[in-house]
């Protein structure tokens, strides 16, 4: 793929800049045909020229964490904004959604939630045979399903207790459809440091994979007040209550916040993450002004309905500035 960038960057008109890409370019090429392997969390690779100091830099590392996505990107300033969540020293919560055929494992970390396992046991349902059949039978499908119950915890431990060992792990939330998740949660298939984070009640949710998770933290939004994830949800929840109120309570537009903000009346602000853009100037502004700020990407839902429908920023207002 860089190959065939490097030859599409021969078609840029200046000069200066074209022999900046390809120079990026083809550092990382020399980069990448050194590496055997791509480690287990991914690799990261930044190459590129600094206009204003004639600085060359590259850099080539395996983060901490697992790469969330697969980026390129030629531009005036390295994307390091997937990354920042890693060294952000926030709360980490697990989170488990098991039912008797099918489970979801997952983590919640500032404003991200991410599927680490998703997958099906195979457990019979209810069968006609009577008598010895019957009871036999029965005692295999419930062989099966404590059997599906133990891999769930098994997997539990194995992601979560990395976590309690780094003491990252606040809590864990469990939910499910059915009786799964308190059969899961009443027998011993999580490690005893895990089971004494589980956060009480277990909570109903119907739903598996990314859905589900999302919606059992939602559900469990009254232990989790102070936790960013909810609270930017609950905040755009509110900005859309006021949008359909049409009562001028809701601010968006840079020029228009920016005079909110200097009259004193904006008390959130949510904020799309552009690093090096007038959105990062203009959150930095409103920390300034005291303005509770909430720096969020495609991670949330809402994420790309504040970028593409309000370019980037919406707030919530005190009072009316109009």
């Amino acid at each position: 793929m860089l190959r065939q960038e490097g030859s599409i960057a021969q078609n840029i008109k200046l000069k200066r800049t074209r022999d900046a890409v390809t120079s990026a370019i083809q550092a990382a090429i020399d980069r990448l045909t050194q590496v055997n392997k791509i480690p287990d969390n991914g690799l990261v690779l930044f190459c590129g020229e600094n206009f204003d100091t004639n600085e060359f830099k590259c850099f080539m590392f395996s983060p901490p964490e697992k790469v969330p996505i697969f980026f390129y990107r030629t531009d005036k300033s390295f994307h390091t904004e997937f990354l920042e969540d890693m060294i952000e020293e926030s709360d980490v919560y697990g989170l488990v959604i098991v039912e008797r055929d099918y489970a979801t494992i997952g983590i919640l970390k500032g404003a991200r939630v991410q599927v680490l396992e998703e997958f099906e046991g195979f457990v019979p349902g209810k069968h006609m045979m009577g008598g010895q059949s019957q009871r036999r039978i029965d005692r295999i499908i419930e062989e099966m399903y404590a059997n599906f119950l133990k891999e769930v915890g098994e997997k539990v431990n194995a992601f979560f207790l990395p976590f309690v060992e780094n003491k990252k792990m606040k809590g864990i939330l469990i939910g499910g459809p059915g009786y799964a998740k308190k059969d899961f949660y009443d027998g011993d298939y999580m490690d005893y440091r895990l089971k004494k984070l589980v956060l009480q009640p277990l909570f109903d949710v119907p739903d598996q994979g990314d859905a589900g998770l999302k919606e059992l933290i939602m559900k469990a939004q009254d232990l989790l007040k102070n936790q960013k994830y909810v609270q930017v949800e609950n905040l755009l929840e509110e900005i859309k209550y006021h949008l359909a109120k049409d009562d001028g309570l809701v601010i968006y537009g840079i020029q228009d916040i920016r005079k909110a903000l200097q009259m004193g009346a904006v008390d959130s602000l949510v904020v799309y993450d552009e690093p090096g853009s007038e959105l990062e100037k203009l959150a930095q502004e409103a920390e300034n002004y005291g303005a509770k700020v909430y720096v969020i990407g495609d991670e949330l839902p809402d994420g790309e309905w504040v970028k593409k429908t309000f370019g980037g920023a919406i707030g919530k207002l005190r009072y009316k500035v109009y």
